[in-house]
């Protein structure tokens, strides 16, 4: 079951957010792994920062696609604490940050409401102005970071260098951050439901028990929890007892704790965007072609051919504000931990949960062959 609740504005927003500002991966190689989003993903390698620039002991690469933005960060030294969180977790999300009106503002009214202070208001400057930031510790070893632009216009952040002489990726239509989902340990979930609601401001839109997400060898419980506007999402999932491994409990074992799981982007053509990705060599989770027979009299008429969502594997949902397309790719390193969600909303604002048990089966197929189920 699932359960819809308010989406409310708080009367007081004492920690407003403008958008999701970027997602920083700590990773082995950076160079690589920034040749590996351009290549596959589509995204663009825009700014840079490493021994050239002057920046002796982490190398930093800017990412973008539409409004995505990701930093690839590698550290040039083994003790550094980025080496020590790949050899920990692998290559993943470390820090999720989050655009506001005033760094300072963000990090002391979530510290005193309990948050963790990791990095204190920060303020570097350059030629091109003032950037400031500051950050909070979320679920794991995940950061949740305030970065504040209004006094700065360079091209990132100061250290950093625009690239005009890189390779363009082949932009495949991904335009915006729709969610980031975590994996959180069992039991903790609610203690990060409060988190995000008592000391960033969040409120709880969606939830969904273990029989709203479960097949005959697992299931999980998710919270979706967002900020005031609903621009900002963040579910939280835990495992469930089931007979088997749960994805979650996978994802658990090989990341050494919590962290993000999955980051879905936006696009408006799937299909389009789904055939450039995997023209480029992106591999996505299969789905059953019995998961099309009657597909529209489950979910109503959609303006996509059935033929060729069958073909591409994409699947569909509806709620009571429209429908949905989305489509998981398989892990994007060795580790089975994270991976990525391409996802086309007309009107839909839910996440797609007539889909959970396809997807979960699709995933379980996955962790058979790797001996994980």
């Amino acid at each position: 079951m699932s359960s819809k609740q308010g989406i409310g504005i708080h009367m007081k927003d004492f920690c407003p957010i403008q958008r999701f500002d970027h997602l920083e991966f700590y990773v082995g190689n950076a160079r690589q792994a920034a040749l590996f989003y351009s290549k596959f993903f589509g995204f663009t390698n825009t700014a840079y920062r490493g021994l050239e620039t002057g920046k002796r002991e982490v190398t930093s690469y800017v990412l973008r696609q539409g409004n995505i933005c990701f930093v690839l960060s590698t550290a040039l030294s083994p003790n550094h604490p980025i080496s020590q969180s790949v050899l920990k977790h692998g290559d993943g999300v470390a820090v999720i940050a989050l655009e506001v009106p005033n760094a300072f503002n963000a990090y002391q009214e979530t510290t005193k409401r309990g948050a963790v202070g990791v990095i204190p208001p920060t303020e570097d400057e350059d030629k091109d102005g003032v950037f400031r930031y500051a950050a909070i510790r979320g679920y794991g070893d995940t950061l949740i970071k305030f970065v504040e632009r209004s006094d700065y216009f360079g091209v990132f952040a100061p250290g950093f260098e625009p690239l005009d002489h890189t390779d363009k990726g082949n932009f495949v239509g991904l335009y915006e951050i729709d969610h980031v989902v975590g994996n959180v340990e069992l039991g903790a979930m609610e203690q990060w439901v409060e988190f995000f609601a008592n000391t960033v401001g969040f409120n709880l839109l969606v939830h969904f028990d273990e029989q709203a997400i479960c097949t005959e060898y697992s299931a999980l419980i998710s919270k979706v929890m967002q900020d005031g506007t609903g621009k900002i999402k963040l579910p939280i999932n835990q495992p469930a007892k089931g007979k088997c491994k749960s994805q979650i409990e996978e994802f658990l074992e090989y990341n050494h704790g919590p962290g993000v799981q999955h980051i879905a982007c936006a696009t408006h053509n799937i299909i389009d965007t789904v055939l450039q990705m995997k023209t480029a060599g992106v591999k996505f989770l299969s789905v059953p072609k019995a998961y099309y027979e009657n597909l529209e009299e489950r979910v109503g008429k959609i303006n996509e051919p059935i033929e060729q969502l069958a073909e591409l594997g994409i699947l569909v949902d509806r709620d009571e504000d429209g429908y949905l397309l989305q489509i998981f790719t398989q892990p994007v390193q060795d580790r089975p931990t994270l991976f990525f969600e391409v996802i086309e909303r007309h009107g839909a604002q839910s996440f797609g949960e007539g889909n959970f048990k396809s997807l979960f089966e699709a995933i379980e197929r996955e962790q058979l062959l790797r001996g994980n189920l």
